[in-house]
C-alpha cells in the first residue's frame, strides 16, 4: 500500500492511544490520525468520514469487540482500509478470529515505539506486520496440522464464484453477508464454502482467511 493519508486508532487506555498515534506520525509523516476509545465513538468517525486508509484496532474494548469493528471496516471499506490488530492477545483463538475478520496485522502490545515504527512501515512494501511470538504461534498452527501437499488440489481448481466467495471471507463477511453482496442465496454460498474447504483441504474460515490473504485475494 502507499502511505497512507488518513487513520484512526481504536484502543481504551489513553496512554496506549497515544502511544499508538505517535508511531504511527513516525512511521507515516504527515498522515491524519484520530483515536478513538471505544467502538461507538470509532463508529461515529466512520459515519462522519468515512473508512480511514489505515486501522490500528485493540480486540477487547469497553462496549464490545474490536473483531466486529473489523467486520465493519472491510465491509464499509471494501476492503481498501489496511486494519492492524494491536493487542495483548496471542493465542490462536483471538489470532485467527482476527484475521478471518479482515485483520492484515497483528502486533503485540509489548512492542517498543521503534519496532512498533519499523513494522508499521512494512505495510508500504506490502508486507503483513506480524509481531514475532505470533508469526510463531501460526507456523506452529499450520505445522501441527496434517496436511499432505499432493491431496491439495491447485488454485486453478477454483471457480470463479468459489474464488469470489473466498475473497469475501478474506475480507471477513459471514455467509449471509457474502450471499447480498453476491446476490445469491445464503444456502448457495454454503455450498460455494464447503466445495472450498474440501479443494483446499482447510476445516476453517481462518484458514480460509489466510488462504485468500496469501492468494492475493484481499
Amino acid at each position: 500500500m502507499s502511505s497512507p493519508e488518513t487513520a484512526l486508532v481504536l484502543e481504551d487506555q489513553a496512554e496506549t492511544r497515544e502511544h499508538l498515534l505517535a508511531a504511527l506520525s513516525e512511521a507515516f509523516p504527515g498522515v491524519v490520525a484520530r483515536g478513538a476509545g471505544d467502538l461507538a465513538e470509532a463508529r461515529s468517525f466512520l459515519d462522519g468520514g468515512g473508512p480511514p486508509d489505515l486501522a490500528l484496532v485493540d480486540l477487547a474494548l469497553p462496549d464490545g469487540r474490536g473483531v466486529d469493528f473489523l467486520r465493519d471496516l472491510a465491509e464499509r471499506s471494501g476492503g481498501a482500509t489496511r486494519s492492524v490488530v494491536v493487542t495483548i492477545y496471542a493465542d490462536d483463538a483471538h489470532l485467527f478470529d482476527a484475521i478471518a475478520a479482515g485483520a492484515g496485522g497483528y502486533l503485540l502490545k509489548d512492542m517498543g515505539r521503534e519496532d512498533l515504527v519499523r513494522y508499521l512501515r512494512r505495510l508500504e512494501a506490502g508486507e503483513t506486520p506480524l509481531s514475532p511470538a505470533v508469526a510463531r504461534r501460526m507456523l506452529d498452527y499450520f505445522r501441527a496440522r496434517p496436511a499432505p501437499v499432493a491431496e491439495v488440489e491447485p488454485e486453478a481448481a477454483l471457480t470463479p464464484r468459489e474464488t469470489e466467495v473466498l475473497r469475501l471471507i478474506g475480507r471477513g463477511l459471514r455467509s449471509g453477508e457474502a450471499a447480498k453482496v453476491m446476490g445469491v442465496t445464503e444456502l448457495t454460498v454454503a455450498g460455494y464454502v464447503k466445495a472450498i474447504y474440501r479443494k483446499l483441504n482447510i476445516c476453517s474460515r481462518a484458514e480460509a482467511a489466510l488462504e485468500a490473504q496469501r492468494r492475493g485475494l484481499v
